[in-house]
Formats: C-alpha cells, structure tokens, sequence
C-alpha cells in the first residue's frame, strides 16, 4: 500500500522515519510563512507541517487545502521542541514534515463541523451521516462495538459453540411485535415476515442436534420506538441443549465478566457473582424489573403508618386495595418548594395524581405537606420505616400498585441522577428472575405471554396450568445494568402436551396453533431435547459501555424515533410497476387521502 502509516498511530518511536499518510484535513493553521495542518484518519490527528524551504510546491499546495479535503502526505517524522509538545493529542510529541502532498478529493463545506463537540441536531447528523460518523466519538463507538462482537465470536468458539445463520425471509407467526411483511412475487397474496428474533429456528436447532448454537442475529420489530430501539436491531443469539437455567446463567455470566474485562476495562463490576433477585422483589424495593443496583434509595411501603392517620387522601387509596410508598432522599431537606414542585410535576407526567412530601429537620421536626398528620405513634412508626434522619426529604405516591411501582422508579433515577449516585464507571448488573408466565390482559379479557409462548413453566407450577395460571412462575431470566436490560432468555417448552396447554390459555385454538406453530409441535414430537437460551440486545450492551444516552449513538447507520432514514430517504414509495408484480394495491387513510389530493 502507498499509506505506509496510520496518522494517528505515530510516536516518538516513528522520529527520523520518511512516512506516506493519508486522511482528511482536519484542520489548517497559517502562521504566517509555515502551515500547520492537522490530519485525521481512523487511529487519530497528527499534526504535518508545512513549511517553503522542506518544499516550496507542498507549500503551495497547503495554502489551498480546506476542512475535509482527502489527502496523501509524504514527510519525515520528527519531534515536537517541549514546549510545543500537544498533550492532549496521543500523537502530541510529534509531527510530520511535509515533503509532498497529493489531493485526492476536495470537499464542500460540511454542514456541520467534524469533531466530538458539535452543535447539529440529531437530525442533520442523520441526514448527512457518512460526515457524523467521522467524528471521532462516533469512530470510537463504532470500534468498540466491533470488539466487543469479536470477543464474543472467539470467547464462544473457544467454548464449543457453532455460529449458524438463520433465515431472514420466514413465516409471520404474530406473538409479539407487529412483522415487517415482504410480499412474495412467485406467490401471489403471499407474505414473508422478517424475523423478530430467531427464536423457533434456534429451538428447532437443538431438535436437529447442534447442542450450542449461538449467531449475531438481525431483527426487526415493527413497533413505536424509542431511545433503546430501532426497527432493525442486533441481539447475540444463543441456545443451549441439556441445560437448566443454573447453566444458561452461568455461561452468560462468565461471558459478560470476560468481555468487560478485555473491552471495556475502566469500568468496574460492582458485584461477581451477579446478584439475584425475584421479579415480585425488583418490583417491591425498587419499583422496576430492570433496577439500577449503583445506589441504593429503595422503595419502601408507609401503608401501615397511614393507616394510623386521619389523612383520608391516603386512606382512601389504601382502603381499594392501594399502595403508599415513599423514597427517602438524603439530604434534600435543603430543596426549596420550587424544587420539589418540578418532582411533582414530573410524577404526574407519569401518571400519579400527586407527591406528598416530608422533610426531617434538626430534632427530629417534621415539615411538609402531609407532615401534619404524622403525629405520635404515626410520626415514630414513619421514621422507623424510612430511615430518614435530619436533613433527608421523604417523597410519596400513592394508588394502585403498578402506578406506584413505575412512578417511584422512575423517581428514584431521577433522584439517582440529582445526588450523583449513577457512576458511569461502575456496572452494575443483576439477574431477575421467577417471572410470572403469564400476565392478565384487562383491555381483551385474557392470558398474555408475559416473555413468548415457548417459555417453560416451571416444573413444580405445572399443575397450577389447570387451576391458578396467574400464579404459574415462568424458567426465565434477564440481565439487567444500571437500569437497562440488556439480556432475556428461557429455559424453552419441549414437549407437545405443554406447548399446547400453554397456546389453549393464550387463547390459541388448536387449528390456529397448528396454522401458526405446526412445524414446531411436529418437530417436538422427535426426540426434542430440554434446551434454553438467551437473547442479548447487542445494541444495548454497546451504549451502556459507550456511556451512550441512546442506541443510535452505536449503530451506523440508525432510523429516526418514526422509523424514517433521513439520509436515503426511506421508507418511500415504489413504482407502481413494482408493485402491480406483487399483486398489491396501495390504499391511503382517509385523511392522508386528503391532504395528498389537490
């Protein structure tokens, strides 16, 4: 190759070597009889100088070139005098000098300038995102992304298992998310769906002999997005034959410790082994199936001291069968009543019809909106149950115990970020598990998977799929970090007669279960082995190493939150051609009709 070095490779080590670079103009300083210009390319900027008398035609040269230009560069590498030495910069004790240099390519001007501290809007970054992706901050997320992939192939080859690709065109079987559906020409009125995860195929895998399967799958969910989803997405795939969850957990354990340690080593594991804790008890102490373990502010019940009250508020809430919880905040005694009212404000965004507050002051004295009736027995019993002391604030919700699980855990990230208990340098994981199989679906009257309909229940809970579902514990798992999920997965179904009770209580007849899932109970029927797997949202795991606020950060190229590509421009529409060879006709809603009519 021409390149002889990467620009941002170059140490003192490299000083008196003749070097070829290339890259892109970072940026050009005139100082007047001397041109400095910083290049970049993927490892890094090094600083070339230009100066007439190395080479009066690289000079001249160097007075046109213009940010983003596309370079080759020829010069000796040589040090920087101490004083001008870059600190900042990992190539800071040197620099080239220029003896010749080539352009490649001119660019316009960017619309936006490339580096890490850059003031457009997501949706310009989008839109021009070959540019965005230049910034070294997108570059480096990029790079840890692709380490971490790698480790996870070698770490899982290592341990015997295959890497298998599974089909991207299948059968749309609906039992989550709403399937991409693609038309098939050679079968008119027919669809495809794209996987939403490879989860029959990979069981269908371990019917076939594989034992240890595992694949960097692409899925896609037609569903509303948010900060951590996409329409397409990544997930490392795995399945294992003969295992119970005992052996699921620890594979995938020692896997996530492994690649922490080997990719991203400055950050800390807060607990080896991973701690455990039950779907009811994540839900009771922290008010989410998905709790952030770097701080403690736990949820606790105050219904028995309110009921030792006259505030009929609270009563009320607790005589229908509510909750009233409370978190205490140390040390936020000292919030002013504007302060605690933006917390109030946000609780009713999510839901709550209000925040009661208590604040403890020296001696013991309570203030607050609800302070006044904790008075004697109510007033000791409260301090017993929160803990709090001089100087904390004690905030509550009440109602119904979903709500005020969700709002108080909301609350206490909120109270989380504003106390600085969220290190971004620690992880801390955690595994949740003994979910409920099923949960009720009120609006449809019906039983609802609460993971997928293959989940196994566990073996003591079996009976209760004839009399009490509700209270049947499901052979699931998730992996969760400092308030993410980042991993779910199963112990699988493998017999038939379970698979078809479970399809009968989530309202799946036996003809619309063999429509749908056939091939699955069939296969089942030839010495289907028990197996289990996981799925880990790939995406995910790489912005919680990146300390990324949101996924679209480390994928290249990402949809917008309305699923759109601003730079390609898709989704759009196609040439009526195309789609009278799929059979299909489009036809608009009523009011999109309106507005696209003259």
């Amino acid at each position: 190759m021409r390149r002889t070095h990467m620009a941002g490779e170059l140490r003192p080590a490299h000083a008196g070597q003749r070097v070829t670079l290339a890259g892109w103009v970072h940026r050009s300083r005139d100082h007047g009889g001397v041109i400095f210009v910083d290049l970049r390319d993927r490892a890094g900027i090094v600083q070339v100088v230009f100066h007439p008398q190395t080479s009066e035609e690289a000079f001249r040269i160097a007075e046109t070139l213009r940010a983003e230009d596309v370079v080759y560069v020829t010069g000796t590498v040589q040090m920087r005098p101490p004083e001008m030495v870059n600190p900042k910069l990992a190539t800071g004790e040197v620099e080239v000098f220029a003896e010749a240099v080539e352009v490649l390519n001119r660019s316009r001007t960017p619309p936006f300038v490339i580096r890490d501290e850059v003031a457009a809007g997501e949706e310009l970054r989008l839109k021009y995102r070959y540019l965005d992706l230049r910034r070294p901050r997108m570059q480096r997320n990029l790079h840890l992304r692709h380490r971490t992939v790698k480790f996870i192939r070698d770490w899982l080859d290592a341990r015997g298992f295959w890497e298998i690709e599974t089909p991207i065109l299948i059968k749309s079987t609906p039992e989550g998310a709403r399937d991409f559906l693609v038309p098939s020409r050679l079968q008119p009125g027919k669809f495809y769906a794209l996987p939403q995860s490879p989860q029959q195929l990979k069981q269908l895998l371990m019917v076939a002999g594989i034992d240890r399967y595992f694949q960097i799958a692409r899925c896609f969910r037609d569903e509303d997005l948010r900060g951590d989803r996409q329409p397409e997405f990544t997930q490392l795939d795995m399945e294992m034959a003969f295992v119970d969850e005992e052996d699921v957990i620890g594979v995938n354990e020692a896997l996530m410790v492994d690649l922490v340690r080997a990719v991203v080593p400055h950050k800390r594991i807060q607990q080896v082994p991973f701690p455990r804790l039950s779907y009811a008890e994540a839900l009771e102490r922290y008010g989410s199936d998905k709790p952030d373990l770097r701080f403690g502010l736990e949820l606790v019940d105050l219904g028995h001291v309110w009921h030792q009250t006259d505030f009929r508020v609270f009563r009320a809430v607790l005589a229908e069968g509510g909750q009233v919880k409370g978190i205490r905040a140390p040390g936020l005694a000292r919030y002013s009543r504007k302060q605690i009212d933006e917390l109030e404000k946000l609780v009713r965004q999510w839901g709550a019809h209000g925040l009661a507050w208590v604040k403890v002051q020296e001696g013991g004295e309570l203030q607050g909106s609800v302070a006044r009736f904790l008075a004697d027995g109510a007033r000791a019993a409260f301090l017993e149950a929160t803990q709090a002391e001089p100087g904390d604030l004690v905030l509550m919700v009440a109602g119904e115990g979903a709500l005020v699980a969700d709002v108080l855990g909301r609350l206490r990230l909120e109270l989380g970020d504003r106390l600085g208990l969220r290190d971004p340098d620690v992880l801390a994981f955690a595994w949740i598990v003994d979910f409920p199989l099923f949960e009720w679906n009120e609006d449809e009257g019906r039983w609802d998977a609460m993971h997928h309909p293959f989940t196994s229940p566990k073996d003591e809970d079996l009976e209760r799929l004839e009399t009490d579902p509700g209270q049947v514990r499901a052979k699931a798992y998730d992996l969760v970090a400092n308030g993410w999920e980042l991993a779910g997965g199963s112990i699988r179904i493998h017999r038939r007669d379970v698979q078809q009770k479970v399809f009968e209580l989530l309202n799946i007849s036996p003809e619309r279960a063999q429509e749908r899932f056939g091939h699955m109970l069939e296969a089942f029927e030839y010495g289907a082995p028990p197996h289990g797997g996981i799925a880990w949202g790939l995406d995910r795991v790489v912005m919680v190493f990146a300390d990324e606020p949101n996924i679209r950060e480390v994928i290249a190229f990402p949809k917008t939150a309305s699923g759109v590509d601003l730079m390609t421009g898709a989704p759009s529409e196609v040439d009526p051609e195309q789609l009278a060879e799929l059979y299909i006709r489009v036809v608009l809603p009523e009011e999109e009709k309106a507005t696209s009519e003259p």
